[in-house]
């Protein structure tokens, strides 16, 4: 049952409706695979819709349609159900005729053509200020499946990294680092707590030594506190506790800049170029890949933050209050303005990022996709807002939000944060349980749904382990074509027909859905139905396998067969390929 079928089906509708009521001739049909078997192959609610319109029941005009219908071989049954929707059962060859589809095209069944869309996806985009963590993760095997699927379905996509190189988390990462050096010289400064506190930065400050030796030290306490406010005692939480210790913090930054001179730059770049790097790799390895890294501070040095800023000003949606530029935002659905330049001169994360989509659109994507972490849905509406009051369709910017994922191991939840040190990295939980388990497992949900990962069943070698099921449908396939040892090429004459029993029309039902599955994925921006499709397509598989033998006696038989399993081993590699997991020959 393929793409096609649907398409034919359709076809078949138009000409019943135009014979019945020729006046809603162009009335939209809706096709749906019902959830039930019992129900056919698809359904169809026309004689519901045309209810209204008509003034007639929804099961007489459902009768109605019926008798319309022309014939084609193409559908082996219908009947009308519930309120008026009807049911369609497809001819056996409408079914296998996917199986001789799939081995036709190998790699390329269910792949749509060039659609001419550009799609620019930006995704993952974390501060490059420690190691990726668990939580990253799932952004990043999202944003990559996402990609595949819209690439897979026609459209030209360009994977996107967004560096965030400036700003105060940098300068922090940066003091941090070098307080750890100067602590390798002697030099013991109480360690901030709201900097970086994570074994990382010891790591790069050796690594600065190693390079540089004393290059970077030389200096008293007395020279790095100078003028630094003191931190109030660790068990105060308010907020006037929490400003004082960004203050200090502040202060100690501005501090390892006038000390360092020239040379801050290069400790600030040694760190990012050392997170960077890490990042990166670990991305590579977990088989996420960028065609663009893009530089924040790119914006700056071009002009565009300051380009972006005036622009909104001169179309009146900037105003000055006590010394700052604030974006009128509320006028564009935001529940409060936002400022966009401080009264120091300084512009905010916000302004940087109205320029970022402003040359975004000025590269002239069709559609540009930002894949954020759920905390940051109250940003969409400003996001938007700035897009608008430049003048640009808002309507073009997609957000896709993703919930971080939550790593439960041995039944305790791990902690997460980045400041404290205290986290489980994306290479951590990619060396235990390894790269398939973890892309699988992070895209079984929808994105912006509640991910609890669960590490011991991703390890486990059962049933219940969702990728091991479906590999295993794959390896087993591998393993029976091994023992027949003959060429796959010869499948494709295959008597299609001699597969006759549920089974083996239900699979080839399912292969047939692929590409129709493929484009809603795209549409939807949802690559968890692909896995979804994985798990159902591998129960199918097994239940067949388990009641039937594939190597009979009959060699007609035997081909047919042969020709359903390779098929099924086709559009699982392919299916799983688009998650980035691998397809294992033996298990």
């Amino acid at each position: 049952m393929s793409a096609d079928s649907k398409v034919q089906l359709t076809t078949l509708l138009r000409a019943a409706l135009k014979s019945l009521a020729p006046e809603l001739a162009d009335t939209p049909i809706h096709l749906e695979r019902p959830k039930q078997a019992g129900h056919g192959d698809f359904a169809t609610n026309l004689a519901l819709q045309l209810a209204k319109p008509l003034r007639r029941r929804p099961r007489e005009l459902a009768e109605l349609l019926l008798a319309e219908l022309p014939r084609s071989v193409l559908v082996a049954a219908t009947e009308v159900a519930g309120a008026g929707f009807i049911n369609f059962t497809l001819a056996a060859g409408a079914k296998t005729a996917a199986v001789g589809a799939v081995l036709e095209r190998g790699a390329d069944f269910g792949r749509g053509a060039r659609n001419g869309t550009s799609v620019q996806l930006e995704f993952v985009s974390a501060n490059p200020t420690g190691p990726l963590h668990v939580g990253h993760g799932r952004g990043a095997a999202y944003g990559a499946s996402l990609a595949a699927v819209l690439d897979f379905a026609g459209s030209d996509v360009t994977r996107e990294y967004y560096i965030n190189d400036a700003g105060r988390q940098m300068d922090i990462l940066a003091l941090s680092t070098w307080l750890r050096y100067l602590a390798l010289y002697g030099l013991d400064i109480p360690f901030p707590p709201n900097a970086y506190q994570g074994d990382y930065v010891v790591d790069m400050a050796r690594a600065m030594r190693e390079g540089h030796q004393d290059r970077f030290a030389g200096f008293t306490i007395e020279q790095v506190l100078e003028g630094v406010p003191g931190l109030p005692v660790a068990e105060r939480k308010d907020d006037e506790a929490k400003t004082q210790r960004e203050d200090h913090l502040d202060m100690l930054i501005a501090n390892a800049k006038r000390l360092l001179g020239e040379d801050y730059h290069f400790v600030h770049g040694f760190a990012l170029n050392e997170q960077l790097g890490d990042g990166r790799d670990d991305l590579e390895e977990f088989g996420v890949h960028f065609d663009k890294w893009f530089s924040e501070k790119s914006l700056f040095d071009t002009g565009l933050v300051d380009r972006a800023v005036v622009e909104l000003e001169k179309r009146g949606h900037v105003y000055l209050q006590d010394g700052a530029k604030w974006f009128r935002s509320t006028a564009f659905g935001d529940e409060k303005d936002r400022v966009v330049q401080r009264e120091n001169g300084l512009y905010t994360y916000f302004a940087s990022d109205i320029a970022y989509h402003l040359n975004k659109y000025e590269r002239g994507y069709d559609r540009i996709i930002d894949i954020w972490g759920a905390d940051h849905h109250g940003y969409i509406p400003r996001v938007k807002g700035a897009i608008a009051a430049l003048g640009l369709p808002p309507e073009k910017l997609e957000v896709a939000l993703v919930q971080f994922a939550v790593l439960y191991r041995n039944g305790q939840k791990a902690s997460m944060s980045t400041r404290s040190g205290e986290f489980v990295t994306l290479r951590e939980l990619r060396r235990e349980v390894g790269n398939d388990a973890c892309r699988f497992f992070y895209v079984l949900r929808k994105s912006d749904q509640h991910l609890d990962f669960d590490l011991d069943l991703a390890k486990s070698q059962s049933n219940e382990n969702p990728v091991y099921y479906v590999q295993y449908a794959h390896a087993r396939v591998c393993s029976v074509l091994e023992q027949w040892g003959g060429e796959v090429a010869e499948l494709r004459a295959a008597q299609l027909d001699l597969l006759r029993n549920e089974r083996e029309l239900a699979l080839c039902a399912r292969l047939g859905g692929f590409p129709e599955l493929i484009q809603n994925a795209a549409a939807d921006h949802a690559p968890h139905q692909i896995a979804f499709y994985l798990k159902d397509l591998a129960a199918e598989f097994h239940s067949w396998y388990n009641a039937e033998r594939m190597l009979v006696d009959d060699p007609a038989l035997r081909l047919a067969r042969l020709a359903l399993a390779t098929a099924v081993r086709q559009v699982l590699a392919t299916a799983l390929a688009l998650l980035g997991v691998s397809a294992p020959q033996s298990m």
